[in-house]
């Protein structure tokens, strides 16, 4: 997924090599949604901000998520107590990612049931639910108390959403401590994708969790991505006047960082 950079002309893109990388981005993009409609005093704000609670809601369903991420902190946990002794390592810096870890493995393990499994038992915010994804199904003769709701000063409805929001809280920790620690485990380099087009064989021995690449944001061009295990290609296009992606027969600069 495409992330701008503030205060410089390059967009940086994510490349998930599995669904399970996949679905953690997904949910990451819609924790970041909700944080910065909350905040705001327009009811339509509010409202794409329970719409993404719903959202966060339906991904979060995934059967085997909870247990996954768990599996992946306890992983974690492992290899960062693996490299107590290291003299190149700093040992407060260790213990504070080790701290980070083991919260959000605690946090998420005192859960019950699915992350959003106590909203589902609010047959108010059900019944909003029911009816959000139809055009126009919130309207105020549709749902009278949840126009009314909308109504209220936004001090109040922020509040109800924080409340709301609150259950959810153990999994956005959880997701966005692995992340960092993913994300923090690759090395940028430069890369030059000749006519638009790049190659990189991937060793066998090593597994690959998350491709990132970051290249200037101002002339237009777009990175269409893909890869497996064993290769990642890269070929850059251009949106004609139609909006349609064509390829771009240019060469581009870019840095690459593959995460395991």
């Amino acid at each position: 997924m495409p992330r701008s950079l503030p205060g410089a002309p390059v967009i940086l893109y994510e490349y998930p090599f599995h669904e399970g990388i996949r679905t953690m981005l997904r949910l990451e993009h819609l924790f970041d949604r909700l944080a910065q409609l909350m905040p705001r005093d327009a009811p339509v704000d509010h409202h794409f901000a329970l719409a993404t609670i719903f959202e966060i809601m339906d991904v979060a369903a995934r059967a085997d998520l909870k247990a996954d991420l768990l599996k992946e902190l306890e992983r974690h946990r492992g290899q960062l107590v693996g490299y107590r002794g290291n003299p190149a390592i700093s040992e407060a810096m260790l213990d504070e990612v080790v701290g980070r870890v083991e919260r959000a493995h605690d946090g998420l393990n005192r859960l019950q049931g699915k992350a959003g499994q106590a909203l589902a038992g609010n047959e108010w915010l059900m019944s909003i639910r029911s009816r959000i994804n139809i055009p126009g199904g919130t309207c105020g003769f549709d749902l009278p108390s949840y126009y009314a709701w909308q109504q209220r000063a936004p001090e109040q409805r922020r509040a109800d959403l924080a409340g709301w929001t609150s259950t959810l809280m153990p999994l956005a920790s959880a997701l966005y401590t692995l992340l960092s620690l993913l994300r923090e485990s690759g090395t940028p380099q430069r890369m030059m994708a000749a006519a638009g087009q790049y190659q990189q064989t991937l060793p066998q021995n090593k597994t690959y969790q998350l491709l990132r690449l970051r290249m200037d944001g101002e002339d237009g061009l777009v990175p269409e991505i893909s890869g497996h295990r064993l290769l990642v290609s890269v070929r850059m296009m251009r949106a004609d006047a139609e909006g349609r992606l064509r390829p771009a027969a240019v060469d581009v600069p870019f840095e690459l960082t593959l995460c395991n």
